[in-house]
């Protein structure tokens, strides 16, 4: 079975679309979240392929609703050039991954105080996605951070939104050791 699940990885790792990335460590406890579309300030690739299975097992961990929207999550990070674990971990702070949301809002993120409606869980997703890309990211505020204190009144906003990046990454990372050791015994 182990093999099996190695080789379907190893297969979608073929069809991976990359998208170059760079990221600069900040003080602090986040690092930056913005992705740069330009080759020349690439310093790390950005492997979607990880971070849709991570994103998907924690969705899938928490029962989410958003679970069948994974791949607008990671369309989003890619057209607004975020990171992928920015709006998914949000969702999780506001409203446990949308399970507690004012009824038919899609509204995961507390947008607008909770109250803005989104005619969709995508439309929702790209709304958000491209806020924090503009009104945030593009103005300085591009670490978990530095958002926290303009995106919430809570002093602790930003160390629980760091929490579940946390967790989504520790899934990624369980993909790279699986990876890593079942490529050793091919």
């Amino acid at each position: 079975m182990k093999r099996v699940f190695a080789l379907l990885l190893l297969a979608m790792g073929a069809m991976i679309f990359v998208k170059t990335a760079s990221a600069e460590n900040e003080a602090g406890t986040s690092a930056a979240i913005s992705y740069s579309n330009t080759a020349k300030y690439c310093a790390v690739k950005v492997d979607y392929t990880k971070k849709k299975m991570a994103v998907k097992k924690v969705l899938q961990k928490y029962e989410s609703p958003l679970l069948p929207y994974t791949d607008a999550f990671i369309a989003t990070c890619s057209k607004y050039g975020i990171d992928c674990y920015l709006l998914p971990a949000i969702a999780g702070l506001e409203s446990t991954f949308g399970k507690f949301i004012l009824p038919d809002s899609n509204n995961a993120w507390g947008w607008v105080g909770g109250l803005k409606i989104f005619p969709s869980w995508e439309a929702g997703i790209d709304e958000v996605g491209r806020g924090l890309k503009y009104n945030y990211i593009d103005r300085g505020r591009d670490t978990v951070d530095t958002i926290g204190p303009m995106y919430s009144e809570s002093p602790t906003w930003a160390v629980r939104v760091n929490i579940f990046m946390r967790e989504f990454q520790r899934e990624e990372d369980k993909l790279d050791s699986l990876l890593t050791a079942n490529n050793k015994t091919l």
